[in-house]
């Protein structure tokens, strides 16, 4: 008779079967990198691939909802000054006349740049590769145009043609941000930023006694302000009247005199007891805190791009460039920041600041976007 005795070796179990699932992981994970191969294929190659549902949304819908982003940029604008006026006005004008005016002159030089500067950058082209003509400098072709590219030039995949020194698509402009049109822009966010500064210093006192003191003085929607500091009556219909004549008199029968003394009603009162003023001073807080800091971050971040000499474009190409070779690579843009910010604002040819910034100005560029100097062929005393 046979005897057979099974033994189970406990020993070393976990073991097989961890290999046995981490070979089976590799398998899954080879046969995953066999069928996707690509040369290109790392973490920014699938990021890409994720978001590539928003790339479509933008090509596709981006050009017909920058008219609705213009229509809300103008349909704020025209609130804020529409209250300021509606709301701020009367009340400065009680506190002081004279501080009155210089705001009421302040605010509108501010208004007109900011309007000014908006419609330039909405209706001017920012630039774009004359198609038929040679091109002497063409620093690339376009796989989409099927053209010659300049330097510093960039397709827009929502315009669906080359930009001149492509700055980005701004869907508040309904348009791209180029070589014509980038002063405009950034002048845009600059007058907005000190425009919506100066709305909410000129209001901080106005907001701290609408919204905190939040003192109506006694009047509210039931009472009538001409009841207040008046001695009253009710009528046989139940409602409150002032007491026109006090019959009264004093030991030698003669009328007593009365000095009822009546409380001044300041505008901020009427302004804290009138439910749509109220309102309209959280919208203006609200508005204009949000754009302040919204904007403010963009002019910062793009100020830096222009103290730089470069695009945001060119922003994240040579950030890459300064990975690979952070000693050798150098803008060949970069005049230094005195001249980039001279020639970002066409400051040359006898232009001055103080005309051609501090008040509307349609002076275009330097050059034609086509050709560029650069630190290697830059002209001494240029510009």
């Amino acid at each position: 008779m046979v005897v057979f005795q099974w033994r189970f070796q406990w020993r070393g179990l976990y073991g097989r079967i961890k290999d046995y699932i981490t070979w089976k992981i590799s398998q899954i994970v080879l046969t995953f990198y066999t069928l996707t191969f690509n040369t290109h294929m790392d973490q920014n190659y699938i990021i890409d691939c994720l978001l590539e549902p928003i790339f479509w949304f933008v090509d596709n819908f981006a050009g017909n909802l920058g008219k609705v982003f213009v229509f809300c940029v103008t349909v704020l604008t025209t609130a804020v000054v529409t209250i300021a006026y509606w709301v701020g006005l009367p009340y400065w004008w009680q506190k002081n006349e004279y501080i009155t005016v210089f705001l009421v002159v302040f605010g509108n030089w501010l208004l007109l740049n900011i309007v000014f500067h908006y419609y330039m950058g909405v209706s001017t082209p920012p630039g774009y590769p004359p198609h038929g003509s040679m091109i002497s400098e063409a620093a690339s072709i376009c796989k989409k145009c099927i053209s010659p590219k300049p330097p510093r030039t960039h397709h827009c995949s929502v315009c669906d043609r080359c930009v001149l020194a492509m700055d980005h698509h701004c869907p508040w402009l309904n348009n791209c941000v180029g070589y014509f049109n980038v002063r405009y822009f950034y002048l845009y966010m600059a007058y907005m930023v000190a425009g919506v500064a100066f709305v909410i210093i000129a209001g901080l006192d106005l907001g701290y006694q609408v919204l905190w003191v939040n003192d109506t003085g006694g009047l509210t929607q039931e009472h009538d302000p001409d009841l207040i500091g008046h001695p009253v009556r009710m009528n046989q219909s139940g409602v409150l009247v002032p007491v026109q004549v006090i019959a009264e008199y004093d030991s030698e029968n003669s009328p007593r005199e009365h000095h009822l003394p009546t409380p001044v009603i300041t505008e901020a009162q009427r302004i804290t007891a009138h439910p749509w003023k109220r309102k309209a001073v959280v919208f203006m807080a609200v508005t204009c805190l949000s754009v302040f800091f919204a904007l403010g971050t963009l002019i910062i971040m793009h100020g830096k791009n222009i103290s730089k000499g470069e695009t945001s474009v060119e922003a994240h190409i040579n950030a890459s460039l300064r990975k690979l070779d952070k000693n050798q690579f150098r803008n060949p843009y970069n005049f230094g920041r005195k001249k980039n910010w001279k020639l970002f604002l066409g400051l040359t040819q006898g232009r001055t600041f103080f005309r051609n910034v501090l008040f509307p100005s349609k002076h275009p560029p330097s050059g034609n976007g086509l050709t560029w100097h650069t630190i290697h062929n830059a002209i001494e005393d240029w510009p």
